[in-house]
């Protein structure tokens, strides 16, 4: 027979899930107290806190680790859709990048890995960005210059 003291549902006091959250008490009580973390079960030192709570907790640490607002955790808790969380560069990170020098004080940065292209899309998007520019300007060098740089990177 169970004893009645042992809860059917676990559940924390407020220093008990700080420590689970890994947050400081006073954010934890801010979080409450703007209602981004539903109020616990009870008051004051009595208060408990259960598995909801921590996954609340945890999933705004992860949001705002990644930059997002205050106002934007609350419309995502109420069950928006999530944010494609960023690729965070950390120290040792290796990203390979194609620079394209379109004219003076223009520059394309293309991330192929990042941005899911083949190295043959690379160059198509090459060859159209300065077919583009050169219609723009009306500077045919740039579209020539633009499909011969293509046509050498597919020769090689």
């Amino acid at each position: 027979m169970p004893s009645e003291t042992t809860p059917s549902i676990q559940s924390y006091p407020l220093s008990d899930l700080c420590v689970l959250a890994d947050l400081p008490l006073r954010t934890v009580r801010y979080y409450v107290q703007v209602g981004l973390v539903d109020r616990p079960e009870g008051e004051t030192r009595a208060a408990r806190y259960g598995a909801k709570h921590l996954e609340q907790l945890l999933l705004i640490k992860k949001w705002t680790t990644a930059g997002v607002s205050l106002d934007r955790i609350r419309q995502l808790l109420q069950g928006e859709p999530a944010p494609v969380p960023p690729r965070h560069k950390g120290i040792g990170t290796v990203e390979v990048c194609s620079h394209l020098m379109v004219t003076d004080g223009i520059e394309v940065v293309i991330e192929p890995g990042r941005a899911g292209m083949t190295p043959e899309q690379v160059r198509h998007f090459i060859n159209g960005v300065m077919t583009v520019f050169a219609q723009v300007t009306g500077d045919q060098s740039a579209d020539a210059a633009g499909a011969a740089k293509a046509q050498s990177k597919k020769a090689s």
